[in-house]
């Protein structure tokens, strides 16, 4: 599939809606719960996608549409969220989010971007030389990787009520 723009900004749109649908007024334990050691809960995604809202998608756009020399963007925080997240409710994350992500959409529509701009290039500081397009794609991925994730840690909070059913539910294996 060919990346469109106009398809991206409806997903990206789209994005704190699920979260809220999803996450909003749940109890403690669907959306604290983990897959174990170093795993992200449900709670962990929405304040890294803040994190990523704040310093990821649009910051890099910015200096790949700039005039700079230097296109090198600045390396990010996987794990930020840990800290920026810390006293906060599900709840007013998934306000912070919305909002954030709704400023970011309205200030990608306003970049106005073309074909030609989207072939324009930054650096990542780990994978390289990467084009517009490409975080745009990215980003738009990103989202939908961060859905499935929660919806398989959210999943198997169930995983050994589901007793034999777990064999046919992909969802619940490893």
């Amino acid at each position: 599939m060919t990346f469109n723009l106009s398809d991206s900004i409806v997903l990206l749109s789209r994005t704190p809606l699920i979260l809220r649908s999803l996450l909003d007024g749940l109890p403690d334990p669907w959306v604290n719960n983990n897959d174990g050691a170093h795993t992200w809960s449900p709670y962990d995604i929405v304040g890294h996608l803040i994190h990523g809202e704040k310093t990821d998608w649009i910051p890099r756009a910015r200096i790949i549409l700039s005039d700079q020399k230097d296109k090198t963007f600045v390396p990010f925080d996987r794990f930020a969220q840990n800290e920026e997240s810390k006293g906060k409710s599900i709840e007013q994350l998934l306000s912070e989010f919305s909002k954030l992500r709704a400023e970011n959409v309205e200030e990608l529509k306003a970049m106005n971007i073309t074909s030609e701009k989207l072939k324009m290039t930054g650096i990542h500081p780990e994978l390289g030389v990467a084009t517009l397009a490409q975080l745009l794609a990215t980003w738009t991925a990103h989202d939908l990787n961060h859905i499935r994730q929660m919806t398989r840690v959210m999943a198997r909070n169930y995983k050994e009520e589901a007793g034999p059913w777990r064999a046919y539910m992909s969802i619940l294996q490893g």
